[in-house]
């Protein structure tokens, strides 16, 4: 719950944000010479692309919140068996175990978004944020049956 409260201020204050600078691009463009209106129109191009950026990245956590119930209905999220430093911090030789598991498994089912799941899991516990994204990305494609890129 923390998570997606601290999500949902982070995007009212991205969105403000982008209001913010677009009244301002719009402020330019009004003034009407070619140097104000230049500028309004690159400013403006800012707040479109942040908004594209948070759609985007929204609508990749709601999916991948939505495989996460699916798969703890089925029973089937991974269990937190990791050691912990006394920091917290989740010792990296275990990580690199459970990856071991979880990419033998994605091998041997690699159409199953399953276990793409529980890999993208394993790659966010060793550390490895963009392998994490794109595994998670491609149990998305499979589990909507979108056709997946090598």
């Amino acid at each position: 719950m923390r998570a997606k409260l601290s999500y949902a201020v982070t995007a009212a204050v991205l969105v403000f944000y982008f209001v913010l600078v677009g009244s301002r691009g719009v402020m330019l463009i009004q003034s009407g010479t070619l140097l104000t209106v230049t500028f309004g129109v690159a400013v403006l191009i800012l707040p479109v692309i942040g908004l594209w950026f948070l759609w985007k990245n929204t609508q990749f956590v709601r999916k991948a919140n939505q495989l996460a119930a699916e798969l703890d209905s089925e029973g089937g999220l991974p269990v937190d068996e990791l050691k912990r430093t006394p920091g917290g911090r989740i010792d990296r030789d275990a990580a690199d175990e459970v990856f071991a598991r979880r990419k033998a498994e994605t091998e041997a089912a690699p159409e199953d978004w399953r276990s793409w799941f529980r890999l993208a899991i394993a790659y966010h516990d060793a550390r490895d944020t963009p392998r994490a994204r794109k595994a998670m990305q491609r149990a998305i494609a499979l589990h909507e049956g979108r056709p997946v890129q090598a």
